[in-house]
Parts: structure tokens; sequence; C-alpha cells
């Protein structure tokens, strides 16, 4: 795992394209910085190393800050039933927008999650171009250029869910015409094509498991994985069905013991298939930790104490469910690692998912040793639990379903009917993946239920409009009006 962030932190070549270079500003909460440098890539892109090093920038990227903190918990945990903004009141309170659907294309966090994708999707884009002619071991050169194909899937993911419509850029010119400079939007449907080609293409090639030094890299299982959500997504079944069935295979199983997934020594263990690697390396406090982390911490104690769980959330979960404990921090507790959270902390509960103890290192300010959690096992089940259900076969859906609930100490399910058992799905999957990776918006908005739920809590969702989110305006006036707005907005 060191050996990745050793070698993330250098000087990568950045080719800007408008997209990305209008947006990218200056700002002392990064800390991975991926900037444009005087490098290009004939001078950079030569040797092995240039190769594993441009790879290892864009694993590095996912800790960015537009990446992994403010604008990516935004648009997911605070659109969502799961998580309010929190902290104090008047803390950026801008967030509250998300909460209640009340942003605007102006909203600089949009344009910030957009700048964030699109940087990560030109670090991808460098790798897959400019690798293929360096003389170099085949077997790596693959292996890298599929990694950089998942990660690019990755980011345009989540593009499509947030936006519809993206501008699709798959390659880096040497001689950029004028369409390649500014881009219009892509139909999402030809952007879901292509992720779905770059996670079938680095599924033939990624193994399914590496030693140590690498640690944290994408696997088969990953790329497969990967690809059955995005299946899912379309309500593509079968196809969701006989991908899970494939990593269901490969040799991962559930963690025992809840709790113990999100703590430090639960890190890239057998349920994890693909979590973003962070780790405080002393004396480079900039290059390795995450602030996903340091932001949802006990305000005052552990962090900045945004992004709490919501009384909604709370309630969801059944009596009995060991998740609810291990995902909800209450003020006042004690942990199981011993730490006392403060009485007085401003809000009554927080994200435990992202609870870093205060045992561990201190040396860049609040603790941030904690991985971000992408893809695990247990949504592999549900997805196949789902998929079957869809499919007719209720038996492999109850069996898939209640391993999960199982390991949360909960009885069987053993309802058959399709309506019934495919609500029970969409319930465990929101209380397993609460406060992870954020895709609890748009599970309810793929589900069809989002206007029903959201209005039900008195927020302003409009349906046919908050399905998606605004595109930035910054980004529609750096393309002189070629980018259009979503609709209602």
């Amino acid at each position: 795992m060191e050996k990745i962030f050793k070698k993330v932190k250098r000087k990568v070549p950045v080719l800007a394209f408008a997209l990305a270079l209008g947006a990218l500003y200056a700002c002392d909460k990064d800390f991975l910085d991926v900037e444009p440098q005087a490098a290009t890539e004939e001078t950079f892109f030569e040797t092995e190393e240039d190769a594993i090093r441009s790879v290892n920038a864009i694993y590095g990227n996912l800790r960015e800050w537009k990446v992994a903190a403010f604008a990516h918990l935004a648009l997911t945990h605070v659109a969502s039933d799961n998580a309010e903004k929190g902290s104090d009141p008047g803390d950026a309170a801008f967030m509250n927008d998300f909460d209640n659907f009340t942003a605007s294309p102006t909203q600089f966090i949009l344009d910030d999650y957009w700048t964030g994708q699109y940087q990560a999707i030109n670090l991808t884009n460098q790798a897959i171009t400019n690798i293929p002619p360096i003389p170099m071991d085949e077997n790596l050169k693959n292996r890298l250029i599929a990694e950089a194909k998942f990660l690019r899937a990755h980011h345009y993911f989540n593009l499509v869910r947030a936006f519809g419509d993206v501008p699709l850029i798959t390659k880096i010119s040497k001689e950029p015409t004028a369409e390649e400079l500014n881009p219009g939007r892509t139909p999402k449907e030809q952007v879901y094509a292509q992720i779905i080609t770059d996670l079938d293409s680095a599924a033939m090639i990624l193994p399914v498991r590496y030693g140590a030094a690498d640690v944290g890299r994408a696997t088969k299982g990953a790329a497969l994985s990967l690809l059955a959500k995005v299946e899912m997504y379309q309500k593509n079944w079968q196809q969701v069905f006989d991908l899970t069935q494939q990593v269901m295979g490969l040799g991962y199983s559930l963690t025992p013991k809840y709790y113990d997934i999100f703590r430090i020594s639960g890190e890239n263990n057998s349920e994890s298939i693909f979590e973003v690697q962070a780790q405080t390396i002393p004396g480079n406090c900039g290059a390795s930790n995450s602030q996903w982390a340091e932001t949802q911490g006990v305000r005052g104690q552990f962090g900045w104490g945004f992004f709490i769980p919501t009384t909604d959330l709370e309630n969801a979960y059944e009596p009995g469910d060991e998740r609810k404990d291990a995902t909800i921090l209450y003020r006042g507790e004690v942990t199981p690692e011993g730490d006392k959270i403060n009485d007085n902390a401003p809000n009554p509960r927080y994200n435990q998912k992202a609870y870093v103890p205060a045992s561990v290192t201190q040396e860049c300010g609040y603790a941030k040793d904690q991985n971000i959690r992408i893809l695990r096992y247990a949504e592999v089940l549900l997805m196949h639990a789902e998929a079957a259900n869809e499919l007719g076969n209720t038996q492999a859906a109850l069996d898939a379903l209640n391993q999960v609930r199982n390991r949360a100490g909960l009885s069987d399910v053993t309802v058959t009917d399709k309506d019934e058992l495919r609500n029970i799905i969409w319930h465990e999957r929101r209380v397993e993946l609460a406060l992870e990776s954020g895709d609890r918006f748009f599970d309810l908005v793929r589900q069809g239920r989002a206007a029903e739920v959201f209005q039900a809590q008195g927020k302003n969702f409009i349906a046919g409009k908050h399905e998606v989110f605004p595109i930035p305006q910054r980004q529609i006036d750096l393309s002189a009006g070629k980018l259009t707005q979503n609709p209602g907005y």
C-alpha cells in the first residue's frame, strides 16, 4: 500500500482540455495536488516508471478535495435522505441547497464536482493514450491500461448518474480539433456504452488479486462488480445476475462482524472489492490521507462534523440490526476503541464509518487514516438478490439477501411475493450501504421512487427535474453556450 502512495506525488503532466482547465483553481483544502506541470507527454511518457506513475496519479486523485470531500458528499449524502449538512448551522450553509433541492446552476459545489471528475478522466485518458508506445513489459503495460479504464469508467459513472448527458472524452490528441477542445453533451446511452466497453476490457486483463505491495489497485472483481452495478442502473437484470455470479466465485466473503469493516484494521479485507487507500505518511501530510474522513468526524474532536445521519436513517434500522451502531456515532457514547464522544458535540449523530480513533496519528491535524469503501462483497450479494428477484428466481434472491441479513444479526426473510421482496431488498441496500460511497440518491432515482420519498419528507423535489443536477453554469459559459442545461433549471 505504501508503495502506491510514494509514487503518486510527483510531477504528472496534465494536458488540460477546456472543461477541466477552466475550472481548476488553487484551494488550501486540496490534499493531493495533481496540477498542470511544465512536462508534456513527449518528455514524461518514456519509461516503464513513467507509466506506473501516471496510473498511480489517478489513484491519488481519488482522494482529491473535489472528488472525495465536499462536492462528492453534497451530491450523494446530503441530496439523499441518509444525511443532512450537520456541523454548525452557519458553517457551509450552502450545503442545505442540496438537502432542499434548491441548488442553482451557479452553485460552486456543482462546478467542483464536475471539475473533479473530469480532472480524473483527463488523467485516465493520458495514461490510456500515452502508455501503449512505451517500450516496457507487455503484461504490466496491459494491466496499467486496464486499471486506467476501470477508473475512467468509475468517474464517468459518477458523472452520468449526476448530470445525465455529459461530454464523452476518451483520448488526448496532439492536435485537438475544435470539437475536442469544446465538446458538447453526449447522450447518456453512449456514455453508458463506453463505461461498459471500458469495464469489459478491464475485466479481461486485471488480476483477481495482487501482492501486498499493490493492494488497493483495481482487480478483476472490481471491474466485474462495477459492471454489474452499471447494468443494474439500466435494469439489465440477466447481465447483473451473471456478473454477480462471477464475482461470487472469486473468493470474496463477508466480514463476520459488520463494525470491523470500517476500522483501519479491516481495510482491504476479504469483503473489500475496491476502496480508496488513505494512510498518513509522517512528513508528507499532503499526499495520502483522507479528507473524506476529516470532514465527517465529530466537530471539534475528530473533524469538521459535516454530513450527519438523519433521523429518517436512524429509524430505518430494524430492532437488533448491528449495522445501526456501526453506522451512527452518538454524542456522549464511548466507542469500542475507548474514545468518549463529547457530550456537547454540536450534533446528536455522526457517521461512524468515517470515524478514526484518537489513537491514530494526529500529525496531519485531525486523524484522516480511513479508506473510502467503494465496492464491497455485500453489495454484490444485494445486486445478485435484486437481479434474481426480477428474473423470478426467488430462492437465489433469498439466499443472497439472507447472507447479508444474517451477518447483521437479523433473521431470514421468507417472503416470496416479487413486489414485496423487491422493497425488502431495496431497504437492505439502504441500511447496508448507508453513508459509504453514496448511492442512496441515485438508487431512489433508478427505482422511480425519488419524488415519492423526498416529497413525503417535505423536500422541494420536482419530478422530471431533480432526478439530475443542473449542469454547472461556469461550464456552460466556458463552452460559449455549447453545453446545454438540464430541463427545468
